[in-house]
């Protein structure tokens, strides 16, 4: 395979509670071996039914800001026809439709390209399911 394109899969044990986990410094130290000084892009996706990529500010309430919001949009009842799983299950296969499983990012000079208070976040509400993969993917030029 050419250095053109690299990839690489994190293991993330987003536990059994609803959680934002940040994944930027997985994807900077990522960036600092596949990427190495050149431009491109990096592109996260995240292989499951019930998970999404989301890019936030995190560390001053807005990870949980988010919950709360998804809480509001998809509530834990029994309104939802996929009925397997914890109760209300239903609405984490609906998760992706607002907080897709995928990001893609500039990289410049091998560099993430966030704003100032931007981080790159794993969304999960599945309690059932503990432990997620993340597909880091960088596609750069010579």
């Amino acid at each position: 395979m050419s250095d053109a394109f690299t990839t690489r899969v994190l293991h993330v044990a987003s536990g059994s509670a609803e959680t934002v986990v940040d994944l930027t410094r997985d994807c900077e130290a990522f960036l600092r071996q596949a990427a190495a000084g050149r431009d491109g892009l990096l592109n996260v996706f995240v292989p499951h039914a019930t998970a999404g990529i989301a890019i936030i500010e995190t560390g001053a309430g807005s990870d949980d800001d988010l919950l709360t919001a998804l809480h509001t949009l998809l509530p834990a009842d029994d309104r939802w026809q996929h009925r397997h799983g914890s109760p209300g299950h239903g609405r984490d296969h609906v998760l992706p439709a607002l907080v897709p499983p995928h990001a893609t990012l500039p990289v410049v000079a091998g560099r993430l390209e966030l704003g100032t208070w931007q981080s790159v976040c794993l969304v999960d509400t599945n309690r059932d399911n503990p432990d997620r993969q993340v597909r880091l993917s960088f596609l750069g030029g010579s």
